[in-house]
């Protein structure tokens, strides 16, 4: 059994792992991420894991870990089952390689273009020579609307619950509307750019806010929430190997 783990900036997810096969998944508020990752240790008592962090996570849930399981903890150096073709490679996220190699491992032998929705907006290019390329980073969601409200006097901070209408017919559906389709919109934009230079290009959508989007784009995706923390096992386990 592997357990997997990814830290992020709002939200915990972890995975566990029979060789290749799903067997449960688990997603933690920030605040009761450490008790829920104890008692699935406990319980599930996983012989391997890894932990990709983009966020302060406690220092005792490494020390659980070294003591209780085979610990790979996921950074620039760590050897993966793909080309790490990024030039800053200390500065790139560690979520990103995940996404990078589980497209891979997913979809593998084409041009794969993974799209992570999450506090910030990822566009991860892995070639079908099983090179990462890098991408873009733009603003998430939730960024977005704080933005509007922190940076103005007068606008609401609004969310993405609530009507969505293209012709905003008060402060707050003209904010989710302009916010939500612009989004959309750069969404398809970047698609086709990318395609414009690789026509045979698969696109996967994944993160937390990717089920806003998922339906809203003109081109052709698939949808994963599972896809980062497929990466991470697939990393895992070439590493244990």
């Amino acid at each position: 059994m592997q357990l997997c783990i990814d830290w992020g900036n709002t939200r915990v997810k972890a995975a566990l792992f029979q060789e290749n096969k799903l067997v449960k998944d688990y997603n933690f508020s920030e605040e009761e991420a450490l008790t829920g990752l104890i008692e699935a240790i406990d319980t599930e008592q996983p012989q391997a894991a890894i932990l990709a962090s983009v966020a302060n996570h406690p220092p005792e849930l490494k020390v659980l870990l070294q003591e209780r399981t085979r610990l790979l903890v996921l950074t620039a150096q760590t050897v993966l089952p793909i080309m790490n073709a990024y030039h800053s490679p200390e500065t790139l996220g560690v979520d990103r390689l995940a996404l990078a190699t589980g497209a891979n491992s997913e979809y593998p032998d084409t041009n794969n273009l993974v799209i992570g929705i999450g506090t910030a907006i990822t566009y991860n290019f892995v070639h079908k020579n099983r090179a990462f390329r890098g991408g873009n980073i733009t603003p998430g969601l939730a960024m977005r609307f704080k933005a509007l409200h922190e940076y103005t006097d007068k606008l609401p901070l609004v969310d993405e619950h609530g009507d969505l209408v293209l012709l905003g017919y008060d402060t707050e559906t003209s904010i989710r509307s302009g916010v939500i389709m612009g989004i959309a919109a750069e969404l398809d934009g970047m698609i086709n750019l990318y395609r414009e230079q690789y026509p045979d290009l698969n696109v996967v959508l994944t993160g937390g806010n990717a089920p806003v989007f998922a339906g809203k784009l003109k081109n052709r995706i698939f949808a994963d929430s599972l896809l980062l923390l497929k990466g991470l096992n697939t990393i895992l386990r070439h590493n244990v190997r």
